[in-house]
This record gives C-alpha cells, sequence and structure tokens, in this order.
C-alpha cells in the first residue's frame, strides 16, 4: 500500500466536480487495489460507506503524479485533466474516502467529509461555512500524507486546516500539487522593485 492522499477537490456550479489524488511516492501505484467509497447525505449504517467506487480498469498513478475524477457532465477545461469520470460525485455533503484493499476487507487512508451523519449542506473547512460545497479545497503543501480524523483535517482556521479554502469554480491548481513545501528563499518579490530577485519565494522587506 502507497501513501495516496487527496490533493484537490471542487464542488463547483452545475455538474464542475471533480476529485484529485496525489502519489507522493516514487513508485507507480496499480489502482485497481484501491477504491473511493462515499456515502450520500446520512448513511445508513453511521461510521460505514455506501458505495464501494472503484477505478477504471488499468488505472495508474505515476510517481509523483495525480489521478484525476471528474463529472462526466463537468466544464471541458475540467475534463481535459481527467483520468476518469464518475457520475455521483458530491454535492458538498456527501463523504469520500481512499481505501486500500476490497469491498469486504479494506483500510481507509485518506477522507474528505466523513461517514457519520449528514453535516446539511456541507462541512466547514478552515473556518468557512459549508466549506465543501460551492469551493474548491486544495491540500497544503505541508501535508504528505492522508487523514482519517476529518475534523482535524478540515480544522477551524486557516492556520489549522490542511486545505486552503477557494471560491467557487476556481481550478487554476487543477492538474498540479507541490509538497514537501519548498525552503524559504528570502529576497525581494516585488517584480516592480529595482532589486526584484526572481528566485525569492518570502519578501524579505528589501525591495527598493
Amino acid at each position: 500500500m502507497q501513501n495516496l492522499f487527496f490533493s484537490e477537490y471542487a464542488e463547483g456550479s452545475s455538474n464542475n466536480k471533480y476529485l484529485e489524488i496525489y502519489n507522493p511516492s516514487s513508485e507507480t501505484v496499480d489502482l485497481s487495489a484501491y477504491a473511493f467509497p462515499s456515502t450520500s447525505n446520512a448513511p445508513e449504517v453511521p461510521g460505514e460507506y455506501e458505495y464501494w467506487n472503484t477505478f477504471d480498469e488499468g488505472a495508474q498513478i505515476t510517481p509523483n503524479g495525480l489521478y484525476i475524477i471528474a463529472h462526466p457532465s463537468s466544464d471541458q477545461y475540467i475534463l481535459d485533466f481527467a483520468d476518469m469520470t464518475h457520475s455521483y460525485l458530491s454535492n458538498g455533503d456527501d463523504g469520500y474516502a481512499l481505501a486500500y484493499g476490497t469491498e469486504e476487507d479494506y483500510i481507509l487512508i485518506d477522507m474528505i467529509g466523513d461517514f457519520n451523519a449528514d453535516p446539511g449542506s456541507g462541512w466547514d473547512v478552515a473556518g468557512v461555512p459549508n466549506g465543501t460545497k460551492d469551493h474548491t479545497l486544495i491540500r497544503k503543501c505541508s501535508v504528505v500524507e492522508g487523514n482519517l480524523d476529518w475534523t482535524l483535517s478540515a480544522g477551524t482556521t486557516t492556520d489549522d486546516s490542511e486545505w486552503i479554502v477557494l471560491d467557487q469554480n476556481d481550478w487554476t491548481n487543477l492538474g498540479a500539487h507541490l509538497t514537501p513545501c519548498p525552503d524559504n528563499i528570502f529576497g525581494c518579490t516585488d517584480e516592480t522593485a529595482l532589486n526584484y530577485d526572481s528566485l525569492a519565494n518570502t519578501d524579505d522587506g528589501s525591495c527598493i
């Protein structure tokens, strides 16, 4: 089993929905041994999935690569990145997990939402009410593995959450994921300054 995790999630207007999965390992991962089980609103048995969703035959993720599951009626921009389509992605209140194993014998390795109860319109994320509805979520570069504690993963502020909450239909990061975080390179990051440093990623207040 490899350490796969959700790197991005979108619940946009209409059917503009997707899940992005990241493979941080140095090995190509055969997804026939994995699944993305889900619930729809409130599960019949709290804590258990309702639907065992499998990947397309032959699906795999390359080292440090991504696998994107999109709604088949998504915007063409999203579909151009998609590795497979799935018609029953979340409306904001449906829990999704990554699992390794079979329908009868499996291990969960990551979650978006949970399998416990209907949260209403969606789950709060980073202090944003209903963050899983009408938003795009990006996993922070500091996150290097999945988290089965959705409450901890979602957090209550921008600082303690594992996610960055973007506006609805913001797909600018789709198809790319950065982890671990790059080292700080201090310098002037203002492109209009005389001493702009194109290699700097952290401004040190030296701009002239």
